[in-house]
């Protein structure tokens, strides 16, 4: 018994990685800041030394491949959508729908094109053109969390451009899907196979299924419901029953085909002020008042742990450089270019850098590239998606970075 009780808890490593993520995020955090940079880029950045000393020190813990850790990014990351989504409103987001709509179609368009054309000059000949395409299609998608964290540090999120890029955001989740599906089939299918037409229809219809009904009958239907949870005699009712609002349209969105952080950010949408203002006339606090230290407790992690999931010995491989850089190129030049489509009244630099972050979406691509197999062998070789997820750690950290300069730039001449 006395054994027992001395024998170590697994538990207790977790413990000691979160400290050491928690400790890194802050400290890259204070560089960044000191830098004049999003503290997003110091937290990345952070992840990616905690991966370097682990594959220098084997015995150092590993923060990428801990699923622990992972579970708590996820919902860092979750959280942070659902604490933007709460920023605005259904209105707001649908006064700057076409523009965004442009925005998306654009920024999807052209990385892929771009991305397509440049790995097909460096690639070896001989590849199907489907697996040039499916390095492309890595290129165009956002990640509407990294965007989504420095206009908050900025207080940009309800600006026009703050909601167009938004916006534009969830569009190109579904669109990227749509590219994702495509590729994936051109990629491993011979010649004359075709377009998977019934799979692409269905995603699209599922996609904007979910944000159709979300919209429309969750907005409706979300007075009723914490009208009804205010009836109830417990106390602190507001923040877990958001949470669980939050999960649900998550949960529901993953299983429409979309990334479940597009579903929370729908359920911040949908609850606008005048839905919860009985609770939180109650408890003296606004929604967005107490999800603000969920925030900044989780979605570091989110952010150190992407870092840290980068295989930065894969990028010795001979050539990867040089395709790491004109992915990177081209995937910055082709989102940034799109931020010309949002159209007079808003500043197109500022909505183009906000696009050009990729993180984990495009990751998830990568991840799909690895488990497809072409002639009996990876789409993705080790050299190549080391490539890619080089290029997509690089417009990972230019976007904050682009993003934080052009909005400081825009504040300062309009002052």
């Amino acid at each position: 018994m006395a054994l027992a009780l001395l024998a170590p808890d697994p538990f207790a490593g977790t413990l000691l990685l979160l400290t050491g993520v928690w400790l890194a995020a802050k400290l890259g955090g204070e560089i960044a800041l000191r830098l004049k940079l999003p503290t997003v880029a110091g937290e990345l950045c952070a992840g990616l030394a905690l991966a370097g000393l682990h594959q220098a020190f084997p015995g150092f813990p590993e923060v990428g491949g801990s699923a622990a850790l992972g579970v708590l990014a996820n919902l860092g990351v979750l959280v942070l959508m659902f604490a933007v989504g709460l920023e605005s409103t259904v209105p707001q987001m649908l006064g700057v729908g076409w523009p965004s709509l442009r925005v998306a179609v654009a920024g999807v368009c052209l990385p892929v094109l771009g991305g397509l054309l440049g790995a097909h000059w460096l690639m070896p000949p001989g590849l199907p053109w489907g697996v040039d395409l499916f390095i492309g299609a890595c290129l165009c998608a956002t990640s509407i969390g990294i965007s989504a964290q420095v206009l908050r540090e900025k207080r940009a999120a309800a600006s026009p451009e703050g909601r167009v890029i938004l916006g534009a955001a969830v569009v190109d989740d579904v669109l990227g899907l749509l590219v994702l599906v495509a590729a994936s089939r051109l990629a491993v299918t011979p010649p004359g196979g075709g377009l998977p037409w019934p799979g692409l229809l269905r995603t699209l219809g599922l996609a904007f299924l979910f944000l159709g009904l979300a919209l429309t009958l969750g907005r409706r239907a979300a007075p009723h419901l914490f009208r009804l949870a205010s009836r109830f005699r417990s106390e602190q009712l507001l923040l877990p029953l958001g949470l669980a609002f939050a999960c649900l349209l998550a949960w529901l969105g993953g299983h429409a085909g979309l990334a479940p952080i597009v579903g929370a950010y729908a359920a911040g949408l949908i609850l606008e002020p005048t839905h919860i203002q009985v609770l939180e006339a109650r408890e003296s606090h606004t929604l967005e008042d107490l999800v603000h230290p969920l925030v900044t407790t989780l979605a570091p992690v989110f952010f150190v742990v992407m870092g840290a999931r980068v295989d930065l010995a894969a990028l010795a491989a001979p050539g990867t450089l040089l395709l790491a850089g004109v992915l990177t190129a081209v995937g910055v030049a082709g989102k940034w270019a799109a931020g010309f489509a949002a159209g007079p009244g808003c500043r197109a630099s500022v909505v183009g850098w906000g696009m050009v972050p990729r993180g984990e979406v495009g990751f998830v691509f990568v991840a799909t590239g690895a488990q497809l197999t072409l002639d009996g062998r990876p789409l993705l070789g080790p050299a190549l998606q080391a490539a890619i997820v080089a290029a997509l750690l690089a417009t990972t950290l230019a976007g904050p970075m682009g993003l934080g300069r052009a909005l400081g730039r825009e504040n300062a001449q309009r002052g």
